[in-house]
């Protein structure tokens, strides 16, 4: 009876959380749509930082839960750059949006940089603030690739790099300039410039953008940009649309929760971070069965790294080189090789970490500070390992048969060759090459089966 209450109990707890969840859900999904629930409305997004997997799920969410009415959406920009998977998913949502996007640089300082200058351009209209700039849109290869050496003058070597790499960047370029000139078309925009920001990282300022049909609109803040939004004239899916501003109530709509975690957790070294967590957790979990928080965080720590990992271009082999790393280090731990496995999983540690972020977008690298901070704190614990390892090998047996060798014996009875003596205050039998007598202490230097071989201990009796 007594285990079917507690399975009462149980399912009560799992209802009332469930009720729990449900609730929460709904309101949060009220929260989301309340920005789009007024009709013709303008609603206002942010994306500020490296443009990322959490920068774009946070635009296209928000975009699926604006209704029809909104009269458009601005989108405030300040961004490095990012991941061209995480642009390219942007730029499709805005293509796809039957709502007007209006991207704008600002405030002052902003910039649109790399992936930032494609969304730019993608936007049905495009506007930036006073001492804001946009351009360097060179795509960054996933690894990096480092153009050919050139030899020098009546050198016969061939080129250090060779053409493959060469022909591989080239092509990455060309593909690069012709979205943006695909994206320059849409809108009218000037689609020579738009190639020279891919083919020669060139940059502009607002000022200079605005001169050179690069943006449509120069604008102070975002009441300013309303204002002379108000009456134009844009096109969304072949059909043309006049923008009507005028008294429309702007509501921002900043990242939730939810795209706020991601953002943490897609982090290149949260992401490091969480993974060491994980496997250090899962670690001392199996050496210490029963422990339950180590492996408990250790498990949760590992998903969400896997997870961020999945969403983060990562280097497989620089991943490999972490996890031998790790595993030398801890067959080091349990079969102490006094430092061969444990160096050899450092080197391998360090070199992961390094290469396994397989990209050099900005902002979507792992801090080496990070990486020393870690190795630092693995090669202290596996040097405290190897030192326990030597301190072990070098004191003395305190437990078995040999603990008996060297430990001081009284003699039972007196006795030539073979007697009783206690040790330990267990009577043992002994064998001696000379006579002891009756409560003479001696010393044991050998144990044959369940025989010791003492000898009398020169001036003690």
């Amino acid at each position: 009876m007594p285990i079917f209450a507690e399975i009462g109990k149980m399912k009560k707890i799992t209802q009332i959380i469930f009720v729990f969840i449900l609730l929460f859900t709904v309101c949060f999904q009220f929260t989301i749509s309340q920005a789009g629930s007024s009709s013709s409305n303008i609603v206002q997004l942010r994306i500020s930082g490296a443009i990322g997997p959490a920068s774009a799920d946070y635009f296209i969410r928000s975009l699926e839960n604006i209704t029809e009415q909104t009269e458009l959406v601005i989108l405030q920009l300040d961004t490095p750059g990012g991941l061209d998977s995480s642009m390219r998913d942007i730029v499709k949502a805005i293509i796809n949006s039957s709502i007007p996007i209006v991207s704008f640089v600002a405030p002052s300082g902003a910039r649109a940089a790399s992936a930032g200058t494609y969304i730019l351009y993608a936007s049905h209209i495009a506007a930036m603030a006073p001492g804001t700039n946009l351009g360097a849109a060179t795509p960054v290869k996933i690894g990096g690739i480092s153009p050919p050496k050139l030899p020098k003058p009546g050198d016969d070597k061939k080129p250090e790099g060779g053409l493959e790499q060469d022909a591989m960047k080239q092509k990455m370029i060309n593909d690069a300039a012709a979205y943006i000139r695909g994206l320059a078309e849409m809108h009218d925009r000037n689609k020579d410039w738009a190639e020279l920001a891919v083919r020669k990282a060139a940059s502009l300022s607002a000022k200079e953008a605005l001169q050179k049909n690069v943006i449509n609109i120069l604008a102070n803040d975002v009441n300013d940009l309303v204002k002379q939004l108000e009456g134009r004239i844009i096109t969304i899916h072949n059909t043309q649309r006049t923008l009507n501003t005028t008294g429309k109530t702007v509501i921002k709509v900043d990242p939730d929760w939810r795209s706020r975690l991601l953002s943490v957790i897609t982090n290149p070294n949260v992401a490091y971070i969480l993974m060491l967590v994980g496997i250090y957790g899962l670690i001392f979990e199996f050496s210490n069965p029963g422990a339950i928080l180590p492996g408990t965080v250790g498990a949760i720590s590992l998903v969400l790294a896997l997870y961020a990992f999945q969403l983060l271009p990562i280097n497989y082999a620089g991943l490999a080189l972490i996890l031998l790393g790790l595993a030398l280090m801890v067959a080091e731990a349990f079969e102490p090789s006094f430092g061969v496995l444990g160096i050899g999983g450092i080197i391998a540690f360090v070199f992961g970490s390094i290469i396994l972020m397989d990209t050099k977008a900005p902002g979507f690298g792992i801090d080496i500070a990070v990486i020393i901070g870690f190795t630092l704190i693995s090669a202290t614990l596996l040097f405290f390992i190897i030192g326990m390892a030597l301190k072990a090998r070098r004191r003395p047996v305190v437990s078995g048969l040999e603990e008996l060798i060297g430990s001081e014996a009284i003699v039972v009875n007196d006795f030539d060759e073979l007697g009783s003596v206690t040790v330990h205050s267990e009577t043992w039998k002994a064998h001696t090459k000379s006579s002891v007598h009756k409560g003479e202490s001696v010393k044991v230097t050998d144990v044959n089966g369940l025989t010791l071989e003492v000898e009398p201990i020169q001036g003690k009796t």
